[in-house]
């Protein structure tokens, strides 16, 4: 399993994504970044943080050091909030930290350089493993010492949260056309020579161990948690084998992101009362 910590204090909760997360010293004299299990996006969001965090990691790609954090509420009974309350008492037990990384800058466009071959192991992970999120709106990328960091992949593995369909999304090519690191000419090809021989089932079935079975127990259709481990490493192993059916090779450019972005704004103008036609959209009108 990964390295298990005990939370001593709750530092300050960060208010920038949907789940809340909270900064946290631990035992180990560590800061962390710690999900919470009681969050609404639930425990299966902290199983695609260790599957996919871990898979990187192994594939070269940097990633923050993960660790279990053992967490007793009470050490954030000072925390005003009554909903951010709720989510940390509904959290005692293992929840799960990312090192955090002092001085580090969200990632957006033209703050750093990436090459065509970073740019196409990133693409290439976020293809395999179905995760969407990272766009130009939401990175869900760090940059720290002048280098680029994975962070949040909780989105990623849609396919678990219906295991009926998921046989028949094990070659779905996923759309990456807005991927946050598009616009770099990611390799993708590659990345796929390096990469698709190395993600072995052996591999896999190393990253998926590092779940804790508490957050795989109780999965419907499966009779126990060895059978969904399996699920997941049949799955995903299948899935690299077969990597010529959702590579994906179209990137949209700046010019078409900016285009795209006026059509959403455009649409979801057209449908205020007409009143509101003036106000802007703010969640429309972020940049990348």
């Amino acid at each position: 399993m990964l390295d298990q910590v005990t939370a001593l204090r709750y530092v300050d909760p960060l208010r920038a994504g949907g789940s809340v997360p909270g900064v946290v010293e631990t035992d180990d004299l560590g800061t962390y970044v710690v999900k919470f299990t009681g969050a609404a996006q639930g425990r299966k969001a902290l199983v695609a943080e260790v599957i996919v965090g871990e898979l990187a990691r192994r594939l070269g790609l940097r990633v923050p050091e993960l660790r279990l954090v053992d967490f007793d509420p009470s050490v954030a009974a000072h925390e005003p909030d009554p909903e951010i309350q709720d989510i940390l008492r509904a959290s005692a037990g293992l929840n799960l930290g990312m090192d955090y990384l002092p001085r580090s800058r969200d990632y957006r466009p033209g703050m750093l350089d990436v090459s065509p071959e970073e740019a196409g192991r990133v693409v290439w992970l976020d293809a395999l493993t179905a995760n969407v999120d990272r766009t130009v709106h939401n990175p869900n990328l760090m940059v720290w010492h002048g280098r680029l960091w994975l962070i949040d992949n909780g989105a990623a593995l849609v396919f678990h949260h219906r295991w009926s369909g998921a046989p028949g999304s094990v070659l779905k090519a996923y759309d990456m056309s807005g991927h946050a690191l598009g616009t770099f000419g990611p390799d993708v090809h590659a990345a796929d020579e390096e990469l698709a021989g190395r993600v072995t089932e052996s591999l896999l079935r190393e990253v998926v161990a590092l779940v804790p079975d508490a957050w795989l127990a109780g999965e419907p259709g499966f009779d126990t948690v060895d059978d969904l481990r399996d699920a997941y490493v049949t799955h995903l192993a299948a899935r690299a084998a077969g990597s010529a059916a959702w590579l994906p090779t179209c990137f949209a450019t700046p010019d078409e992101l900016r285009a795209a972005d006026a059509r959403r704004t455009a649409a979801a103008l057209a449908g205020r009362p007409a009143w509101l036609q003036q106000v802007p959209n703010r969640d429309l009108m972020r940049k990348p």
